[in-house]
């Protein structure tokens, strides 16, 4: 079935952004305004002994102190966290109390501990620099692996050794009797370092309170009201119905914007108290420190095989630290999203992984982009890559063997999950083809001979698309408005994706409208949408579908309405191009004129239907890097990307989505980490510190696509948010690796910055080639 979208030469939203008409957080102002505040810990490990906020209750303008007793007072709940998982033996997963504010004990730098409230934000600014907290010290863990040693220091009583989860998935006994087989087994362990989101808005949030309803009002950055409205509702021990949240523009999420973060919990508490709204907008400094992080995990990987290049079976251990506390998603990421594709494109049944998930004395770490699933691509394809040089065998040859072929789908994997559909050799070829893979001898002697080290690295990912089961089912809203457009609501948030555009292709291509008569509205007081909110490359594919489906109803309940208005019998109606008319002749009405003629009859609350089911996106990318073994200085001087994203909405937002993944997974690879002392002290808690990709730093940049379309979705569409990051961090790193094993390093981690390159140069020629590797 051929599917029509709406045509445009760019972005609805983009003459909005460009011309300074969005409306963020900090935009939001209200009558009898007040300003928070947050005192954060200095220290990673410290007792409170006690809070003495009588200077800072002396200072102008200064409203009100809130601490964690206060918290306590007030029968605020901890913050929830999500468990859609056992551990080994059927254990459940151990969740330490996390409060707005803590009360007892801090446990990492960044952490709330008191809320200071005051008529200006500069005046709320310089009492919490006047209040006396007496602590302390105690000592700190920071690496999970020494977390779980014994005699390790404890951050939570209910964490007994800092274990909050050991997980497994897929066949153990089937693993191991693989393993029992093979001809070989490859290995390689690896570090994930961790990173800080640093979305371009900083987190802002102002709370209200209305007493005659008894409900709260939260203006937050948020990626969907939902989840945050539930998450919220919890904290404050208050049905979810009392609980809104709003948001219009949002300036970047990538994961670490989809939860409730403590400081809303105690800003809506200081709200109630004082009677009027406080309004609290972060600095960059407490983005580093305060919003969730990411990554920071140690994994193994092992792979059997046959004689003749055939993997029999793998196994992956992994140790993820989440920080010192397990944040809403925190647990999913490490586990469900590690396994879900835990095999990858290739033809094997026997796989097992297991996944400890360890409390430490950091920030903790959420989702990000890719959430899980960039970690897993990266064990594997490294591994693949490890695998073919250790047997001889060109990577993209051992990969094409290896392949699920096409004629087997649909095709279960160990953990459950069954690819619908896909063209895993052809994805292959088609990028092989396009980056000229044949032809990189040459290109590496040429670069040879000016003085370079040239490497390229291939990954074949798949990912799994979010299932949706943060709610019951997705929901959209179409309303006619008089005059004469559309609103479309629903609760997955807009924040850099195009929404309003894809959404508005969609529906125009069902009704016949034009495009800028389509408004999107996705969080905003007096509704409550149930949707599942923007993550997991689903939006498109789940509220895509829900908007393409309740386009058709609406088009269908029309067929009656433009019958009685045209003066004819329903089956004579026929409704082509935003057009009802009679068939073989020229009375007509517009759909547009037919709302407007029965106002409310065209609108509807599509709901209550069934989800869509996962996806399974799948590509293959190509890159080529050369390094100066004088300086280490790595430039990426080739990348191909060939994607199945399947049904393609607007060519332009998937392009932009692919370039924006795939440059964000090269920053990872060469310069993002964030790093702690062993007091647990960020050491790169700014930009002077932590560096961030720039334009450019992918070079010779290569999109393409090879699409199948699912039939799992109305739309055929595949997701593609992530897509980019999953594929370019394993790519690019077999890149340098390739490279730098030319020149005698054997063993090398992210990231691949110019020092650590160089000195991983330095380290081989000294009879070190693993000296820049973490140890298993």
């Amino acid at each position: 079935m051929t599917i029509s979208f709406g045509s445009t030469k760019g972005r609805l939203e983009d003459a909005r952004m460009l011309t300074g008409r969005g409306r963020y957080v900090s935009d939001w102002n209200f009558p009898s305004q007040a300003y928070g505040h947050f005192l954060r810990s200095d220290r990673a490990h410290a007792e409170i002994v006690a809070v003495d906020p009588a200077a800072a209750l002396a200072m102008p303008g200064v409203l009100a102190v809130y601490t964690g007793a206060d918290v306590q007072a007030a029968a605020q709940g901890p913050m929830p966290a999500a468990a859609p998982m056992k551990g080994r033996g059927g254990s459940d997963q151990r969740v330490p109390p996390r409060f707005s504010l803590t009360a007892d004990r801090a446990r990492y730098v960044g952490e709330p501990l008191a809320l200071v409230v005051a008529e200006t934000a500069a005046q709320a600014q310089d009492a919490a620099e006047a209040l006396e907290i007496e602590f302390r010290e105690l000592p700190a863990a920071i690496d999970a692996r020494a977390a779980l040693a014994a005699g390790a220091q404890q951050l939570h009583a209910s964490v007994p050794g800092n274990l909050v989860l050991d997980f497994e998935g897929g066949d153990e006994a089937a693993t191991r009797a693989a393993f029992a087989q093979a001809a070989k087994v490859v290995s390689l362990s690896a570090y994930h370092t961790r990173v800080v989101g640093n979305p371009m808005e900083p987190r802002a949030a102002t709370g209200s309170y209305d007493p005659a309803q008894d409900s709260y009002l939260l203006h937050a950055t948020t990626q969907g009201a939902g989840p945050m409205r539930n998450q919220v509702a919890a904290m404050l021990g208050v049905a979810p119905e009392k609980v809104c949240i709003v948001a219009e523009e949002v300036g970047g999420g990538f994961g670490v914007r989809f939860n409730a973060y403590p400081e809303y919990g105690a800003l809506l508490l200081a709200a109630k108290k004082l009677g009027r709204p406080v309004k609290w907008v972060s600095s960059r400094s407490e983005v580093f420190v305060a919003d969730e992080q990411a990554r920071d995990i140690v994994h193994k990987g092992e792979m059997a095989l046959d004689a003749q290049g055939r993997i029999l079976g793998m196994r992956f251990e992994y140790v993820s630290n989440v920080g010192a506390y397990l944040a809403f998603t925190g647990s999913f990421i490490n586990t469900v999203n590690l396994v879900n594709v835990v095999s990858g494109v290739y033809d094997v049944q026997a796989v097992h992984v297991q996944a400890k998930l360890v409390l430490t004395n950091t920030v903790p770490t959420a989702a990000y982009r890719g959430a899980g699933r960039p970690v897993a691509s990266y064990a594997l394809e490294c591994l693949v890559d490890q695998a073919a040089i250790e047997i001889g065998m060109d990577p993209a040859e051992f990969r094409r063997r290896n392949l699920v072929p096409k004629s087997r789908f649909p095709y279960k994997i160990v953990t459950g999950f069954e690819y619908d559909c896909g063209d895993f050799e052809g994805v292959l070829d088609k990028a092989l083809t396009a980056a000229d893979w044949a032809g990189f001898p040459e290109r590496r002697k040429q670069s040879a001979a000016g003085g370079k080290l040239r490497g390229r690295g291939l990954a074949s990912y798949i990912e799994a698309t979010a299932s949706g089961g943060f709610a019951p089912f997705d929901q959209a809203h179409v309303t006619w408005e008089q005059d004469g457009t559309v609103t479309l609501r629903t609760a997955s948030h807009n924040h850099g994706q195009g929404h309003e555009t894809t959404f508005a292709q969609i529906v125009s291509g069902v009704l016949g409208i034009p495009m800028d008569k389509i408004r999107l509205r996705t969080s905003e007081p007096g509704f409550h949408m149930t949707a599942n909110p923007t993550g997991g490359s689903r939006t498109l594919l789940g509220l895509g579908s829900a908007m393409y489906s309740a386009s058709q109803e609406i088009v269908r309940n029309g067929i009656l309405l433009a019958a009685e208005a045209l003066e004819s019998a329903a089956s004579d109606i026929e409704f082509v191009t935003g057009t009802y008319r009679i068939k073989g002749t020229d009375r007509s009405i517009a759909i547009t004129a037919l709302a407007q003629k029965f106002p409310g009859k065209l609108d509807l609350d599509y709901r209550d239907r069934p989800k869509v089911p996962s996806t399974f996106p799948n590509g293959c990318h190509v890159a080529e890097v050369e390094i100066d073994p004088e300086t280490g200085e790595t430039e990426i001087v080739s990348y191909v990307a060939c994607d199945d994203a399947g049904t393609i909405v607007n060519h332009q937002i998937v392009e932009g989505q692919m370039q924006g993944g795939i440059t964000q997974g090269a920053g990872h690879i060469f310069q993002e980490q964030a790093i702690y002392d062993e007091h647990g002290q960020l050491l790169t808690g700014s930009f002077m510190d932590y560096a961030m990709p720039r334009p450019g730093l992918v070079g010779g940049l290569k999109v393409m696509d090879h699409p199948v379309p699912t039939a799992t979705n109305p739309l055929g569409a595949k997701g593609v948010g992530e897509a980019g990051v999953t594929g370019s961090m394993p790519c690019l790193m077999n890149a340098v690796m390739d490279a730098l094993r030319s020149a005698g390093v054997k063993r090398f981690d992210m990231p691949a910055s110019q020092l650590r390159v160089w000195t991983a140069l330095r380290e081989a020629k000294a009879g070190r080639p693993e000296a820049l590797a973490v140890t298993p």
